[in-house]
């Protein structure tokens, strides 16, 4: 996953994270804008998200930093 993409996906679940405190969840749209102006970076982070581990369309924002950051 591109570095750009990992530090938007746990800048985002810290800031969700602050808002709404540890226990929140989040899907893989939360680090996009309502307008899809860049398919190919929702697309990577889709295959992330879904073809490489399999994850529920929500999960906690604390559990897809912990693998963001230790660059699962």
């Amino acid at each position: 996953m591109r570095k750009e993409l990992r530090e938007k996906i746990i800048d985002t679940c810290n800031q969700k994270m602050e808002r709404k405190g540890s226990e929140v969840g989040l899907s893989f749209y939360a680090f996009f804008k309502n307008r899809n102006d860049q398919p190919d970076v929702l697309m990577e982070a889709a295959r992330w998200w879904i073809e490489t581990h399999q994850l529920d369309h929500f999960e906690k924002a604390s559990k897809i930093r912990e693998m963001v950051a230790a660059g699962i």
